[in-house]
């Protein structure tokens, strides 16, 4: 990214805390919408106590596993989809499902089969989970099909094809669909606690917010959400561009 389109994006992010400082302004009620200053405050008064950090480490462990299982099973479904088309039409209703139906839904159902302190992981897993198969499908589809003939004709290695050919086409697909399937994940997995209200989680600290009219820790937990939504997202990127200057060295 360049340095100017950089320098823009710290100043869209001034504008825009401008327009929340002055509809705070204009409303004039803490309960309403707390300024950002205030709401800056509150994460941080929380942020040193050793309750926040627990919710952190529960709800972050959980859907951290949710998408890591989405990503496993996604490359796998989509490597097999790949292969064979009739394992690609047998998936499409499920993955068509699991894109259309409310979050909402799949919480209130995955209660009757889970319990409330493992709900995250198995939201997170299904919210990613079809965003990640998508991404991993048209990445090894975006593969050039002379060069893969090519590479037959020529008797290069089921290994070789992998590393020059398929990985170039896949790592741009990877990484975006990563970007999106973080983001589903963390917001899934949030609305997930605050349904089910697993004990020692964010979404029951969110909960407790709510049902005390506490706009201020509100506002700070779903904060700490965003935040450590971006986080986990740089560091898939790293992960995958450390994968991926691994695998060429190999």
């Amino acid at each position: 990214m360049s340095r100017e389109r950089r320098r823009f994006r710290w100043q869209a992010a001034v504008f825009w805390l401008a327009v929340w400082q002055a509809g705070s302004m204009a409303l004039g009620s803490l309960l309403l919408l707390p300024s950002p200053l205030r709401v800056l405050a509150r994460l941080g008064a929380l942020s040193v106590t050793a309750p926040f950090w627990r919710a952190v480490a529960f709800s972050a462990a959980r859907i951290a596993a949710g998408f890591l299982l989405a990503l496993a099973a996604g490359t796998a479904l989509a490597a097999l989809a790949c292969r064979f088309r009739r394992v690609e039409d047998l998936l499409a209703p499920a993955m068509l499902a699991v894109r259309s139906v409310p979050v909402a839904s799949f919480t209130i159902l995955a209660l009757l089969w889970v319990s409330a302190r493992n709900l995250s992981v198995l939201i997170a897993f299904l919210m990613a989970l079809p965003v990640l198969y998508t991404g991993v499908l048209c990445g090894l589809r975006a593969a050039d099909p002379a060069l893969l003939e090519m590479a037959r004709v020529f008797r290069l290695s089921p290994l070789r094809r992998l590393r020059f050919l398929r990985l170039p086409a896949l790592w741009p697909h990877l990484s975006a669909a990563c970007s999106v399937a973080v983001g589903l994940s963390w917001k899934a997995g949030a609305a997930a606690e605050v349904i089910g209200i697993p004990a020692g989680s964010i979404g029951e600290r969110m909960q407790q917010a709510k049902v005390y009219l506490n706009t201020a820790d509100l506002f700070s937990y779903t904060l700490a959400v965003v935040l450590l939504s971006l986080c986990f997202e740089r560091a898939a990127h790293r992960l995958l561009r450390w994968g991926e200057r691994l695998f060429r060295e190999v």
